[in-house]
Order: structure tokens, then sequence, then C-alpha cells
């Protein structure tokens, strides 16, 4: 019976869905599973994949590693095989024809059907706490999901809906939670984090989340990720400037700075925009830590990848 409930949750692409998981695991753990994850155990009978379905490359291995558990399965070294997250998400009806031997494929928010299928009710008591699977010292601090902005090459809002903010209350309890847990560094992530709050405030919040999450005791850096440049608060510069506990560093997807691609790439942002937004980033935060993606070869208007 303890071979049968023990599981093992394999994560595969971003940080966000790492956190998804995180959530999961702690439902099951609150419901007596034994959880493990990314791990080779196969004395974990059951086995859920999270899997990203965003480029060629995070598909290919997501299939991977699925069609390598159907191997597993059929040599009798485990039992179930549950699908979850961005390929299933996107491409759900394709993955139950081509592979049948897999249990049960789930969308991105469909957490309560994960645990139905494996015979587990949701502990709401549980809902904004999570088994950590980071370091101790530091934990990812989910503060929104989806996206609006459609860029022309990006599959986000088909998989992941449009931008829905958490209430501030609910992520400063899960930061205060995390930082009574030992957790030093809260490192906030998002599709957009620079959007946080215009969905339910009305207006972006990030910089005012900022300031009340720095006020939590036991924390000590915040960093920011995934700060999308076009209609960045420009009021939260001086916070991440003058507050000690912000880390002075912005990851931020600038992308391309071609007029002609960024208009191609309905990116909302000018070249000239994106030299003034640097230049203003670097007169406020002196030394500050620039991180950045940018996209060659991009294909051309309407096609996502």
């Amino acid at each position: 019976m303890d071979k049968l409930k023990k599981i093992n949750i394999v994560t595969l692409g971003c940080s966000k869905n790492l956190v998804d998981s995180e959530y999961l695991m702690k439902q099951l753990e609150t419901a007596g599973w034994t959880v493990v994850f990314d791990s080779n155990d196969l004395s974990a009978k059951v086995v859920i994949v999270n899997t990203c379905g965003f480029i060629a490359d995070a598909k290919e291995e997501s299939v991977f590693t699925i069609v390598s558990l159907i191997e597993a399965k059929s040599k009798g070294d485990i039992n179930k095989i549950f699908v979850m997250g961005c390929l299933s998400q996107r491409y759900k009806e394709d993955l139950k024809k081509e592979l049948p031997e897999v249990d049960g494929f789930f969308g991105v928010n469909e957490m309560p059907e994960i645990l139905t299928a494996l015979n587990t009710s949701v502990s709401k008591e549980f809902l904004n706490r999570r088994l950590l699977t980071t370091p101790k010292h530091y934990a990812y601090l989910k503060i929104s999901e989806g996206c609006s902005w459609g860029c022309s090459f990006c599959a986000i809002p088909l998989i992941r809906g449009k931008h829905v903010s958490k209430s501030i209350p609910e992520i400063i309890d899960q930061a205060k939670w995390l930082a009574q847990n030992g957790v030093k560094e809260l490192i906030l992530i998002a599709q957009d984090s620079t959007y946080y709050g215009k969905d339910i405030y009305g207006e972006r919040k990030l910089p005012g989340l900022i300031q009340k999450l720095s006020g939590i005791e036991g924390v000590e850096w915040i960093r920011l990720h995934y700060a999308y440049p076009t209609g960045f608060p420009v009021d939260l510069l001086e916070i991440i400037a003058s507050d000690p506990k912000v880390c002075k560093y912005i990851d931020i997807p600038f992308q391309h700075i071609s007029d002609k691609v960024l208009k191609m790439m309905r990116r909302g942002i000018t070249k000239e925009q994106t030299l003034e937004l640097i230049k203003k980033i670097r007169q406020t935060i002196p030394h500050v830590a620039i991180r950045t993606t940018l996209l060659v070869g991009h294909p051309g208007g309407g096609r996502r990848i």
C-alpha cells in the first residue's frame, strides 16, 4: 500500500511550471501521498509529468519524457502515467490519440481534476501552500497568470489565457509563510510581472506590492523577473534603487530593436522607446544588472511558435 501511495512529479519547462507542481505536491502530501520529484525512483508507481509546450525543443523534451515513461509502464515498472501542463493544454486531443497508454491528460488549471483522478480531494486549507523543491534559501513567487499582450510569435495566451493577477493579500500570505519556513529570497515571476494588478485593481500595482513584500520579516532579497518593457511602470525604478532588500536586477525581454520587426512582433514599443527605457533604468539604478532575451529569426506576423 505504501508503494501505491508514492508518486513522482516530473516538472519540465519554466519556473512557473515548477510553482504549479509545488502546489499540486502540497495537496498530495496533505492527502497522505509520499511525493518525490524529478526522480528515477521506480518505487513510485504513479508518475505525473508537468509539460512545456512553448517552443519546439521543449515540446520534444516533453514527448520524449512521456514516451520513456510509457516504456517503463509496459515493463511493469510503473502503473499510472498522468500528463499535465502546457503541452497537454494545447494539444490534449492529439495527445490522447497518439499516446493512449497515458492514463489522463490535464490542462494548466485542472489541479482539482488531477486530484480526482487520484481519488484525492482538494484541501482548501492548503490551497495557498506549496511543497518547496528549490534550495531552502529561495523560492519563486508567482504573482499572476497568463498574458494579454498577444505578441505575434508567442503561444502563451493560447495556452495560459489572458493576464490574471493574484490578489495582494493572497501573495502576502504566501510570502509570509515562505519567510517563516526559512526562505530569504523571493523571486517574483509572471508572464508579465509589470502588468500586475491592472486587471483587478485598475492600475499597475507592482511597485506597491514590492514595498509590502519588503516589509515582511525574514525576507532579505526580492528579485524581479519577466518585466515586460511596454508600459513599464517607471515609479518601480525608484523603489528598486532605494530599497536595500530589492536586488538591483531587472529581467526584461526586449526581443528585438528593429522598428519593423517590433511592429511585426506586436510588441507595442519602438526602438527609440526601448533605448529611452534602458537609459532611464541605468540613470535611476546605478550599476543595475539587466538581463534580456532577443529573438533571432522571427518567422513573420501571425505565426506562433
